[in-house]
């Protein structure tokens, strides 16, 4: 089988989920099912794919990331890629993301990997000028198959683009970073015990959620910092935010680093916090499990289905909920151990190897 990826998303991602997803994808497909696997990206900023071994055929060149010229090296990339495909005839080009037009030869079977529909269900959120719904819409329609990251996204994806369930299936992603790699790095650990949020803090990812409960309960505030991992540097609006809700200036910090940092914190967190309101699928509360960091998390969207028994849920909504949970979780050591130990149990349940043999199931079904 021979299975093409295109650029899309290498052209706009240094780094970030869905170019690890897909450069993982390709390495599982390439090495482990020993499929014939070629990523088409010209020129590409891509850093996952700057280090990809030789056994994971790339076509192309890495160039630094300028401000403003992606569109442009999207329109270089189409047009040197175009003949490539057709050169290379593949039976399967897997787009790596949403776009208005088609890029694979007539004779190949196009499949298309759907991560969320959070554009759809929280327009408001985005500015009016993204094209993403559009183009994801286009995107959809023109695919031979999609795969879903979660039966929630696939549950999404059929009621609001009205897609043939059978057009669909559902495989789950793996996650990457885990105590098994010896990755853990020693952290400027705070003074007191903290709680770990990562990631972005816009909108639907509910941080203001979890700063009103945690600002709601003298147990948490007294006891806990909040460390902030990633998502930039907070905000004046989220240091007024702060202020308004009385929390101490030094409670609340954010932090950057590599993932070697990341799985310090994880370890040395007493419990890793995900409020989101939706997640197509959710990595990171996986990753905290890899390191013996007990979840406390949301009970809406894909995240149960992910998270299993390995977590203590709240309603996102609801700040007594949200307060209540992380109290009981850092406060409860039995609770605790058993958190952990259902954590190392689901984690089982995912990796990149099982989500490339399944990806290639997927493909023979089309193909068939």
């Amino acid at each position: 089988m021979r299975i093409v990826f295109d650029y899309k998303i290498f052209n706009w991602q240094q780094y970030g989920g869905i170019s690890r997803y897909i450069y993982k994808l390709a390495h599982g497909l390439a090495i482990e099912c020993r499929q014939d696997v070629t990523v088409v990206a010209p020129f590409y900023s891509n850093q996952y794919l700057k280090h990809a071994p030789k056994s994971l055929k790339v076509l192309g060149f890495p160039i630094k990331k300028i401000r403003r010229t992606g569109r442009i090296f999207q329109a270089i990339n189409w047009a040197v890629s175009w003949p490539i495909l057709r050169y290379l005839q593949p039976d399967i080009v897997h787009e790596t993301y949403y776009s208005a037009k088609r890029i694979a030869p007539k004779s190949a079977k196009v499949v298309l990997t759907v991560h969320d529909m959070i554009h759809e269900r929280f327009s408001d959120q985005f500015s009016a000028f993204d094209s993403t719904i559009k183009e994801k819409a286009i995107a959809v329609a023109r695919a031979d198959h999609i795969i879903c990251v979660s039966e929630q996204t696939q549950k999404d994806l059929i009621a609001l683009l009205e897609v043939n369930p059978a057009k669909t299936s559902v495989v789950y992603h793996g996650f990457s970073l885990t105590s098994k790699v010896g990755t853990q790095q020693e952290i400027d650990s705070p003074t007191r015990p903290f709680l770990l949020y990562v990631g972005s803090r816009d909108g639907y990812k509910n941080f203001v959620g979890l700063l009103q409960a945690y600002a709601a309960s003298t147990k948490l505030q007294t006891g806990f910092d909040l460390i902030c991992f990633g998502g930039g540097t907070f905000t004046s609006k989220e240091i007024s935010m702060f202020k308004t809700l009385n929390i101490a200036v030094d409670a609340v910090r954010q932090v950057s680093g590599s993932d070697a940092v990341l799985a310090g914190y994880y370890q040395a967190a007493s419990a890793f916090v995900y409020p989101s309101l939706y997640e197509g699928f959710g990595i990171p509360p996986l990753e905290a499990m890899s390191f013996n960091c007990p979840v406390v998390c949301s009970n809406v969207s894909s995240i149960p289905e992910v998270i299993g028994n390995a977590g203590l849920m709240f309603d996102p909504n609801d700040t007594q909920s949200i307060k209540l949970a992380i109290e009981q979780v850092v406060g409860d050591s039995v609770l605790r151990k058993v958190l952990i130990g259902h954590g190392q149990e689901r984690i089982k349940q995912f990796s990149w190897e099982k989500c490339a043999q399944e990806t290639v199931d997927v493909y023979r079904k089309v193909l068939a």
